[in-house]
């Protein structure tokens, strides 16, 4: 120890198990991906397991693979499972109703099956490949560190719609089209959604009936439709580390709303989208 600083070096699993047991255990807290089933068989004809089964908070089916080193094969494999998923929507659709209830599965979102690939590295090559599918996929890094410690990070997330192009990014609203409303909090809306598509590389929105949301790899933002006078929007970033500003932000821990976050941002004006502008950059870090 040297300063008062101790240097913990990054390791590997001892085995594939290892990584597998530990993020089955965590999905939420790690993936914001609520754990379904381990080594889920895919039948005598298919002749496969599914290392895990989950569901995000979206309510997007997501497979997760998992590998101990450098493998491309996960991704192949990932996308093996992934097209007998969709083919199989009633089985997964029974499983999600056993495990969560009938609520959830009349929820899950078919449109943006998801596959999260955790490994101990990637090459150049597996992040150019997941590029050329029209999957959603994110390759996610693992480490261990020492014996107490365990990181994820995100090498690569791809949306598995077409990229939108700057110009089509600019028109399209945050919110369904079903929800859209003419006049100044509509034209917020398409400012948001400009806004959170530039944070970074990857980023999908996922719109659903109620709110419509930002993610890389999990959620850091839910846009609800305009209302009359503002917009809400909901941020990942721990409302106690914001200085609340009464009719701008809210702690909404324990009241209900639509979409993820506790960090509610009331947008009525070029102004308040300004300065929500460092909320939205430390949601998306802290997602």
């Amino acid at each position: 120890m040297k300063g008062g600083v101790t240097e913990v070096m990054p390791r590997l699993a001892d085995a594939e198990a290892d990584v597998q047991s530990l993020v089955e255990a965590n999905m939420e807290a790690l993936l914001d991906v609520r754990f379904l089933a381990t080594e889920y068989s895919t039948g005598p004809v298919h002749g496969g397991r599914i290392d895990s089964l989950g569901i995000d908070e979206n309510g997007a089916p997501v497979i997760v693979e998992y590998k101990r080193g450098t493998d491309a094969g996960v991704i192949h494999q990932g996308l093996y499972y992934l097209s007998w998923l969709m083919d199989h929507r009633s089985e997964y659709q029974h499983l999600v109703r056993d495990r969560l209830g009938v609520a959830a599965a009349a929820q899950v979102l078919w449109r943006a099956p998801r596959l999260i690939c955790v490994a101990g590295d990637f090459t150049r090559y597996d992040v150019h490949a997941v590029r050329e599918h029209r999957r959603s996929i994110d390759l996610v890094r693992y480490r261990f560190f020492g014996t107490e410690y365990f990181g994820l990070e995100t090498v690569a997330s791809v949306t598995g719609r077409a990229a939108a192009s700057r110009t089509a990014r600019r028109r399209a609203s945050a919110v369904p089209s079903a929800r859209r409303r003419d006049g100044a909090m509509t034209d917020m809306a398409a400012a948001v959604d400009e806004i959170l598509l530039g944070l970074g590389d990857g980023i999908t929105r996922v719109p659903r009936q109620t709110y419509c949301a930002y993610q890389r790899l999990r959620n850091f933002a839910c846009v609800c439709p305009p209302q009359k006078s503002k917009l809400l929007v909901y941020l990942k970033a721990d409302p106690k580390g914001v200085d609340l500003v009464p009719g701008f932000t809210r702690d909404v821990t324990r009241l209900g709303h639509h979409g993820t976050g506790d960090l509610e941002v009331q947008l009525r004006t070029e102004r308040d989208l300004e300065r929500a502008q460092d909320l939205f950059r430390l949601s998306y870090a802290a997602a």
